[in-house]
């Protein structure tokens, strides 16, 4: 049972005993007491005044009076207006850390029952990863860590959207100007060499709209009008229909690309349990949208389209099958969900996708409740906002793309120059010091990243995340380090003793209380979908022991019990980010 717990229940009885009412646990609200109140705990006494029929401070008064005296661990509290602030005995303090200490699961929270499928990247095979992707993936690796912690048997998946108009796009292309090239004869990366001939087929298009009489004023309309994209649309065709030489670049172009995406995932640290694509479900996408057609759940547009009407649930209507018979997104995104829950049976599947498709997983959702699916109501969208350059918008259409292995790159190059510059790898081998650059740098991109709330827009420079002070990756894997060194001069193998009977400072019981919400974090995290909070708080962890490592000594301390505490502080500390690292998908390391 957790101290929250306890506080709720011991409140529970006494309202039932002082003042004859009986209310839930739910109806107390327990917060960290504020930094410049005294208090480890406060509770908010202004829901329970209706239950107690006294004025707040009087509530308050009886209330911390009472838990004083039934709990043991209470040695003193304040009432500021409607809130009780509580502090807790040193001794309780020591037994917690001793509790923390002999727990090696500390921070894995108990089994759950629900069972949770959750997608994330999505690449298209018609370019290269870029930066959103990036966000993308350390959103869904770091959210299916801290879900394992809360509990949840999760299952991480990934779909390509291996077909479709855009890869035909990069094959007309690469048909028409490649002459035969590959990524083997002209050195590049599978996923940019097809990425290139996406981009050549919209310069050459762009110079065929330039030739076109009476071309529309929108720009996507005259497109379609253009020799090469009438092409693509024919390639498209071709490819459903199965002819033989279409498959047969499709692929080739494919498997150059899966090449290169894998190295990028393996630089990243990010990986999948199942893979799908959708050119092994969009028949099945069309066998359920006839499905709804049959059951009169969608209908059929005068041009042949297929759409289900949303008007009552407050959309619109929605094409869930094109005039011509081709399948669109939303018809694999129906057949997939389907196979999931087969294959799965899952209670959750949530979608890591950026909030540009709101629209289009309110819409999954309801067309799958309406053919009857119980389990879609288990279907979540955990909508992330766009990556930004400090200039703009990326683009990937023109070529602007800001690519993933570009930007890990420039990372890597900057966390070297700077770790050269502040005289980090002294003593280390050159593959040590190569192992650190990326161990600083993968950090650096990837708190930079997680440490923003998903559901905001971010802007990204790299310049920013290289950075051995304030908010940043290489702040806190210093911390660690610098722990690490304590616990070298210790001896890795001595017994740790946590003393009895000592007063602790206040440096050292604020590092306990932080030590201590770490379990809250994950709890709190996975129940919001948000790993910044866990990022925030690791970082806050690693700044209060930097506090309390200038303000006390640690192997110097005055006695033998105030070093074994502090060691065992340190000790603790280091073990907690660690874990709490691990969980954004972040490696520490033991020296630097």
């Amino acid at each position: 049972m957790t101290l929250e717990q306890q506080l709720k229940q011991a409140t529970v009885a006494i309202f039932k005993e002082q003042f004859g009412a009986d209310i839930t646990p739910d109806t107390v609200t327990i917060n960290i007491t504020k930094k410049e109140h005294e208090g480890d705990y406060t509770i908010v006494v202004f829901p329970l005044i209706k239950f107690s029929k006294q004025g707040p401070e009087q509530t308050a008064e009886a209330l911390g009076n009472a838990l004083k005296e039934k709990t043991g661990f209470i040695g003193s509290y304040n009432v500021i207006k409607g809130f009780l602030n509580l502090s807790l005995t040193d001794g309780y303090w020591l037994n917690r850390l001793q509790d923390i200490s002999d727990n090696a699961q500390f921070g894995q929270l108990p089994l759950q029952t629900e069972k949770v499928v959750l997608e994330y990247c999505g690449p298209n095979t018609n370019k290269p990863l870029h930066i959103g992707h990036v966000r993308n993936m350390l959103l869904g690796f770091s959210m299916s860590e801290i879900l394992k912690a809360a509990g949840y048997p999760v299952t991480k998946v990934n779909i390509y959207n291996d077909r479709g108009i855009a890869i035909c796009q990069s094959m007309v292309a690469y048909r028409h100007f490649a002459n035969g090239a590959t990524p083997q004869s002209s050195g590049i990366k599978g996923d940019h060499f097809v990425g290139d001939w996406y981009v050549k087929f919209n310069q050459v298009a762009k110079e065929q709209m330039a030739e076109l009489q009476n071309a529309p004023e929108d720009k996507d309309e005259a497109k379609k009008l253009t020799p090469i994209f009438k092409e693509a649309q024919e390639t498209l065709l071709k490819w459903e229909a199965g002819d033989a030489e279409t498959i047969a670049l499709w692929e080739q172009m494919n498997a150059w690309v899966y090449e290169g995406f894998q190295q990028t995932f393996d630089m990243i640290g990010v990986d999948f349990q199942k893979d799908y694509y959708e050119s092994q479900t969009y028949k099945m996408g069309k066998e359920i949208v006839d499905e709804g057609l049959q059951k009169g759940v969608f209908y059929q547009r005068k041009d042949g389209a297929i759409a289900v009407d949303l008007t009552a649930d407050g959309l619109d209507e929605k094409v869930l099958l094109r005039p011509d018979g081709t399948s669109i997104y939303i018809t694999q995104d129906l057949a997939t969900a389907e196979l999931r829950h087969e294959e799965f049976n899952m209670d959750k599947m949530i979608y890591v996708v950026a909030n540009e498709q709101d629209y289009h997983f309110k819409v999954l959702k309801l067309a799958l409740q309406k053919l009857g699916k119980e389990w879609a109501k288990g279907i979540y969208h955990l909508s992330y906002g766009l990556v930004e350059s400090p200039t703009g918008r990326f683009k990937s259409r023109e070529g602007k793309t800001a690519d993933a292995d570009d930007l890990i790159a420039e990372v890597l190059r900057i966390a070297e120059e700077r770790t050269k510059e502040l005289g980090k790898i002294e003593g280390f081998t050159e593959a040590q010091a190569q192992e650190l650059y990326k161990t600083i740098g993968m950090g650096a991109l990837k708190y930079l990243i997680l440490r923003v709330n998903p559901y905001k827009k971010m802007i990204f420079n790299p310049e920013e995340s290289i950075d051995f002070q304030g908010q940043t990756g290489p702040f806190i894997q210093y911390t660690h380090a610098r722990i690490r060194a304590i616990m070298r001069k210790v001896g890795e193998n001595t017994a740790l003793t946590i003393p009895t009977g000592i007063n602790l400072v206040d440096v050292e019981r604020e590092l306990l209380k932080q030590i201590n919400e770490f379990e809250n974090v994950v709890r709190s995290s996975a129940a919001n979908y948000d790993p910044s909070e866990v990022a925030n708080y690791v970082y806050t962890l690693a700044k209060t022991y930097n506090k309390f490592y200038h303000d006390v000594s640690v192997l110097n301390a005055e006695n033998v019990k105030e070093k074994e505490l502090r060691v065992a502080l340190s000790n603790q500390t280091g073990l907690t980010i660690k874990k709490a690292m691990k969980l954004l998908g972040m490696d520490v390391p033991e020296r630097m």
